[in-house]
């Protein structure tokens, strides 16, 4: 696999090494022994996530409080662009955001570690998404920021309106958002 840093440090892009034919391809999509020795990083992974997205349809920017989540997500149908907010207060990158066209074809995949909001949304007609995330989904901590609030100015690749639920929607500002140390 290919570590490839990104304008946030903490926050890494993973290749995985890609063994194709005229048959089709094959990849190990985590080898935890090879991810700790290429990242240095060695999460424990308690739950995945599948979700599938029609175009335009925007997700985020969601984080979890107190039971908080790294994650290791990907794309397997269609592209999306992935955004990941620093929203550690004691980080030399607070507020700062990197985004990534994460795609079946690509098959790249993004390592949020603890301290960041996350958000993408659907490039393709649908895409479906996976994520692997080291603690378990817990609503009493789920939080959410706006994913168009000017402060953090996310240039977001849109076609237009995006479709956003209503907790998206009705999110707290930037300025508003509970952070972490």
């Amino acid at each position: 696999m290919k570590v490839i840093p990104t304008a946030i440090p903490d926050v890494l892009i993973i290749e995985p090494k890609i063994f194709g034919d005229d048959r089709g391809f094959f990849f190990e999509s985590f080898n935890a022994r090879a991810f700790k020795e290429a990242t240095g990083i060695q999460p424990d992974f308690v739950q995945d996530n599948h979700s599938k997205s029609a175009r335009n349809v925007l997700r985020g920017l969601h984080y979890q409080i107190k039971r908080s989540q790294g994650k290791l997500v990907r794309v397997v149908l269609g592209e999306v662009f992935d955004v990941v907010v620093d929203i550690r207060k004691s980080s030399s990158t607070f507020g700062q955001w990197v985004g990534e066209k994460l795609t079946a074809e690509n098959k790249k995949q993004l390592w949020i570690p603890v301290g960041f909001a996350h958000g993408f949304v659907t490039l393709s007609d649908y895409a479906e998404f996976l994520y692997k995330t080291t603690e378990y989904y817990a609503p009493e901590c789920e939080r959410c920021i706006r994913w168009d609030d000017p402060a953090l100015g996310i240039q977001w690749p849109l076609a237009g309106e995006p479709r956003v639920s209503d907790k998206d929607r009705t999110a707290f500002s930037f300025a508003e958002a509970e952070y972490f140390s």
